[in-house]
C-alpha cells in the first residue's frame, strides 16, 4: 500500500504491529519522552506530509497519559501536513460517560471527542462503543465495527443446539440478540440496577436458561461486579454450562482471577482490543485477534472503499444464523 503511514502509541503497540502486518505495511517509529517538569512529547519518526496517517491508540489505564499522548500525535501529525488523521481507537474508555444522569455531572464521552476534533482528527475507526449515542458527540466521520463475527466463530466450535445468549442488563440486550441471531441461539438479559461504579443488583433473569448452555455477552468487563452478581441469579435458574464473552477484556483490580475462579465457568472469551498482560492470562482464558478487521477497515477507509460492507456481511451471518 502507497501513501500510508501507521503510527503506534505506547497503549497497545503489539495490536499495531499485528495491524501493520495484515496490511503489509511497516510500523512507522514513535517517539514519546518526557520533560523534567512530567509534560510529554511526541515525535513521529516518519515522513506524514500529504499522507494518510493511522494513529493506533486504544484508550486503555493510564487513560489520561495515553488520552495525552493520542492527541499530541495528532498535532504533530497535523503540523507535519499529514493529508488525512485517522485516530484507531479500539476501545473508546470515555464512552461510558455519556448521560447526565446526576447534577453537574460532565459528559467526557462528548469532552474528549472535541478535543479530537481540535487535535486535527479527519475520522475515528473504533470497535463496540460502550452505548450507541456515543457515536453521535463527535464531529468527524466515525467507523463503529463490532466484534460478533470473531466471537461467533470461535463459539461455533462448541454444540450450540441449546445456547442462550444472555445480556447482563437491557441496555446491551440489543447486541446481545444480535449476537444470538448468529448463533442460531435464544436471548436472554439481566434486570440490572446500578448503585455505583462496583455496586450492582440484579433481581431477575428475562428469558429461558434452565438446562440451557449459557454464554454471558458483554461489551467490556472491568472489575467484574455485574457478571459475578449475573452468574449467582443464573446459577439459582440451573443452567447446563456457562461461558463468558466480551470485546473490551478489561479486567482491572483482579476481576479476571475472580471470574476464573468460578468453577462453573468454562471459558472466558474475550478480544485484544486493549491488552491483557500475559502474567494475568489464566487457563479459561481465550483472546482472540481483531486484527484482521481493523486491518480491513483500515485499507477501506484508505482506498476509499465501502467500510459498511464489513456490516452488511455481519448482518448476512445473523440472517443465516437464524
Amino acid at each position: 500500500m502507497r501513501d500510508i503511514s501507521v503510527f503506534s502509541g505506547t497503549a497497545h503497540p503489539e495490536l499495531a504491529a499485528e495491524v501493520c502486518s495484515h496490511l503489509g505495511v511497516p510500523l512507522s517509529p514513535t517517539r514519546v519522552s518526557r520533560f523534567a517538569n512530567d509534560c510529554l512529547e511526541v515525535q513521529l519518526q516518519a515522513n506524514c506530509r500529504e499522507r494518510d496517517v493511522f494513529l493506533v491508540q486504544p484508550l486503555v489505564k493510564p487513560v489520561q497519559e495515553h488520552l495525552v499522548e493520542l492527541l499530541l500525535m495528532c498535532d504533530a501529525a497535523r503540523g507535519a501536513s499529514a493529508g488525512r488523521i485517522t485516530v484507531v481507537m479500539p476501545h473508546y474508555s470515555y464512552a461510558r460517560s455519556d448521560k447526565k444522569d446526576a447534577p453537574r455531572i460532565s459528559l467526557g464521552g462528548r469532552l474528549v471527542a472535541d478535543l479530537m476534533a481540535a487535535a486535527g482528527v479527519h475520522r475515528v475507526l473504533t470497535m463496540t462503543l460502550h452505548s450507541p449515542q456515543v457515536h453521535g458527540f463527535f464531529s468527524m466521520p466515525v467507523d463503529h465495527l463490532h466484534a460478533r463475527r470473531e466471537l461467533a466463530a470461535h463459539f461455533r466450535r462448541h454444540d450450540l443446539t441449546r445456547t442462550t445468549v444472555v445480556s447482563p442488563d437491557l441496555g446491551n440486550a440489543k447486541e446481545a440478540a444480535a449476537f444470538a441471531r448468529m448463533l442460531g441461539a435464544q436471548v436472554a438479559a439481566g434486570a440490572k440496577q446500578r448503585y455505583a461504579d462496583d455496586r450492582v443488583s440484579i433481581n431477575t433473569v428475562i428469558g429461558e436458561v434452565t438446562g440451557r448452555d449459557v454464554i454471558v455477552l458483554d461489551d467490556e468487563i472491568a472489575k467484574g461486579s455485574t457478571v459475578l452478581e449475573l452468574l449467582d441469579r443464573l446459577r439459582e435458574l440451573g443452567p447446563s454450562s456457562i461461558r463468558i464473552a466480551c470485546t473490551h477484556g478489561l479486567f482491572a483490580d483482579g476481576a479476571l482471577k475472580r471470574l476464573s475462579e468460578q468453577p462453573d465457568v468454562l471459558e472466558i472469551v474475550c478480544t485484544n482490543t486493549v491488552p491483557v498482560p500475559a502474567e494475568e492470562h489464566t487457563d479459561k482464558l481465550r483472546v482472540l485477534s481483531i486484527a484482521p478487521a481493523l486491518a480491513e477497515a483500515v485499507r477501506r477507509i484508505h482506498n476509499g472503499e465501502s467500510v459498511s460492507a464489513l456490516f452488511d456481511a455481519a448482518r448476512d451471518e445473523e440472517e443465516a444464523g437464524s
